[in-house]
Parts: structure tokens; C-alpha cells; sequence
């Protein structure tokens, strides 16, 4: 029998922690979708080369969240496409209300 592990939005030392996966070299940066495990799909049109995805990934999540890019932190899976990300001065709920609402093509 698998379990399946829900990812979901987490309380983390003055902020909230959550996984991305990555896409990079698409044709737009966006919020691409939600799923269901609680993983937050992103679209970025940086490739995954010398660090230019991670460096752009922040950029974008820094001014959807409106936050400063110093703000926020790859944790984990610098080299992966599969991340957890950590947004200092928001909450759970912020983030993922945040997220929610610029999903492309809801």
C-alpha cells in the first residue's frame, strides 16, 4: 500500500516554507498550477544552466510576494527541478492565497 504525502504550505522560522516544481525554458514565467499534493508548479523561461532558473525563480517569487529577493530562500534542491522555498514575513495562508490567486488560467 503507498501513501501519498500531502505538501502543503508549513509554518518555518518567520515565514512559511513550501515545494515548487520547476519548469524551466517555457514560454512565460507564471504560477502554473496547484496540485493536488499541495506542490506549487512554476513556469520559468530561465534554463536550468549555471544557476539562472534558482536566480530567476527567486526574482519572480520575490515580486509576486512582494517582498524583497533577500526574503527568499531555495531550502533545498538547488540542482532539482523539485524545491521547498522559504518567504520570510508571510504566513501559511498569505502564501498560498498569494499563489492561488495568480495561477494562470484558473
Amino acid at each position: 500500500m503507498t501513501m501519498r504525502t500531502e505538501r502543503k504550505f508549513h509554518d518555518s522560522s518567520g515565514g512559511t516554507a513550501f515545494v515548487v516544481r520547476v519548469v524551466p525554458k517555457s514560454a512565460r514565467n507564471e504560477v502554473a498550477e496547484l496540485m493536488s499534493d499541495g506542490t506549487v508548479r512554476i513556469h520559468l523561461t530561465a534554463p536550468p544552466v549555471e544557476g539562472k532558473a534558482n536566480r530567476q525563480l527567486i526574482e519572480f517569487l520575490a515580486d509576486l510576494f512582494q517582498v524583497k529577493a533577500s526574503r527568499v530562500a531555495i531550502l533545498a534542491g538547488e540542482k532539482s527541478k523539485e524545491k521547498i522555498i522559504s518567504v520570510e514575513g508571510l504566513s501559511p495562508t498569505a502564501v498560498e492565497k498569494i499563489l492561488r490567486d495568480n495561477i494562470r488560467d484558473k
